[in-house]
């Protein structure tokens, strides 16, 4: 079956639109999550949304840095990021740059990544990433909790089951041929190993492209669920005893002439298929691995799904440690079978994809300006690993708390040099105050065993 797919020119033109059947558009941009935020414009005033013209109150979002005296911010759609929506075809998206004072707003999540992405185009690299997706799907209870859709038994190890896809396909078959009609080409989709999981793995774009098509899934794997009598979960670890929802950043730089993968190398004399500039790449990113992980594992919940056990089905695949190696998953950073890419094993499915796509490449890119060396591959299963073997290799733990994770994102000097001064001081204090929160809130598990303990 040939599967229908958007005309790849529509969000030039008006035209198009209209007879598409789009009577309305959003001028879409994100808040410090990354998620989607618009007003709703008429398509009789498609010029108008193109040239800036729907302000909003930045003070009236989470962490958009501005008070409630200063300028609105104004939204400047992306032409070549329009979609129609498949749920509703009388309305299309723009991914779109925030603009303020008649020039780009610095602290704009989309323009932080397109100034680095200017970098690595100045130096001739464009960077190409694939954002593996995995998100829970769920149904609210009657008593307020949340169950998977499907009634089936909890199976101890539910990953790969085919019963419980099958359950799930009404929806499913639903965003994936959603999926495709943008030119997504989704190649494999699984339950996974939490209960009410799954992946979609579907093709790379360049970073802006694929932090885009990110923040887009979110929200259309929401609105589709919802339509199914569910809803599409981003949090990263809901449930305690199981395993968390990555977003794995898959990324290589490719010559921005040719399109030649610049990470290829059959002669590695590592056994890794990774060129000398992919061994550099990946170095930066070590380097800054720590204050990484702030960004792309940004939630109090990011560092319950970073841990070493906890999942009924052992281990909890997720990386612990700031290290690097072949295929073997025990890595945060992980070079896939056949090379020619890294994989970031740390981002999980809430990070903000525009910052952290921009930490990554800012990183990696450092590293081939300095020729940093990463060392030799971890071949073996870290896990296993007893710290006085991890100390003496020099392999040190990813951030263990939010809190860990801030104050390593503070002291880097990239770290402010990539978000601008007020995105670097907005994101402290706005993710200080999140941990602050946390650590005030008595939890149940608190309740439970002190509260008739003495």
């Amino acid at each position: 079956m040939t599967i229908p797919t958007q005309p790849a020119n529509i969000g030039y033109d008006v035209e198009a639109l209209a007879a598409a059947g789009v009577e309305f558009m959003l001028a879409s941009y994100v808040d410090i999550h990354g998620v989607s935020k618009s007003k709703m414009v008429p398509i009789a005033h498609y010029k108008r949304m193109m040239s800036g013209s729907e302000l909003c109150t930045g003070a009236a979002l989470e962490g958009v840095p501005q008070d409630v005296s200063d300028e609105e911010v104004a939204s400047h759609p992306d032409p070549a990021s329009c979609k129609i929506l498949p749920w509703d075809k009388e309305i299309a998206w723009f991914a779109s740059d925030l603009w303020t004072k008649g020039k780009p707003f610095s602290a704009c999540s989309r323009t932080i990544l397109k100034n680095v992405v200017a970098k690595a185009d100045a130096m001739g690299y464009r960077m190409n990433l694939g954002m593996e997706a995995e998100f829970f799907v769920l149904k609210d209870d009657a008593d307020g909790g949340y169950s998977p859709l499907s009634t089936r038994n909890h199976l101890e190890k539910p990953a790969y089951d085919v019963s419980r896809l099958l359950d799930n396909m009404d929806w499913m078959r639903e965003l994936v041929k959603s999926m495709n009609q943008f030119g997504w080409d989704v190649y494999s989709l699984d339950h996974e190993d939490g209960i009410g999981q799954f992946e979609i793995d579907f093709k790379y774009f360049d970073a802006l492209t694929m932090a885009d098509n990110f923040v887009f899934f979110r929200l259309m794997a929401n609105e589709i669920a919802r339509r199914h009598g569910g809803f599409a979960s981003f949090m990263p670890k809901p449930y305690g005893d199981r395993a968390g929802s990555g977003a794995h950043f898959n990324m290589s730089l490719a010559d921005k002439v040719t399109g030649k993968n610049l990470f290829e190398a059959e002669d590695d004399p590592r056994g890794c298929n990774l060129s000398n500039l992919g061994y550099q790449f990946m170095a930066g990113v070590l380097k800054h691995l720590p204050a990484i992980c702030a960004v792309v594992a940004p939630t109090v919940n990011s560092y319950k799904r970073l841990v070493l056990r906890g999942s009924m089905s052992g281990f909890t695949w997720a990386p612990v440690f700031a290290c690097y190696g072949d295929n073997n998953r025990t890595n945060t950073l992980r070079i896939p079978k056949g090379g020619g890419r890294i994989e970031l094993r740390a981002a999980d499915s809430a990070c903000n994809p525009y910052l952290g796509a921009a930490m990554v490449l800012a990183a990696g890119l450092e590293g081939i300006e300095q020729q940093l060396d990463p060392g030799e591959p971890h071949t073996e299963n870290m896990y296993l690993k007893t710290p006085q073997e991890l100390d003496a290799m020099g392999v040190k733990m990813l951030p263990q708390s939010l809190k860990e994770a801030i104050d390593m994102f503070k002291q880097d000097e990239l770290s402010k040099a990539v978000f601008g001064e007020s995105m670097f001081t907005t994101w402290i204090d706005y993710k200080s105050e999140e941990w602050i929160r946390y650590n005030n809130h008595v939890s149940d598990w608190e309740k439970a065993r002190y509260l008739k303990l003495f």
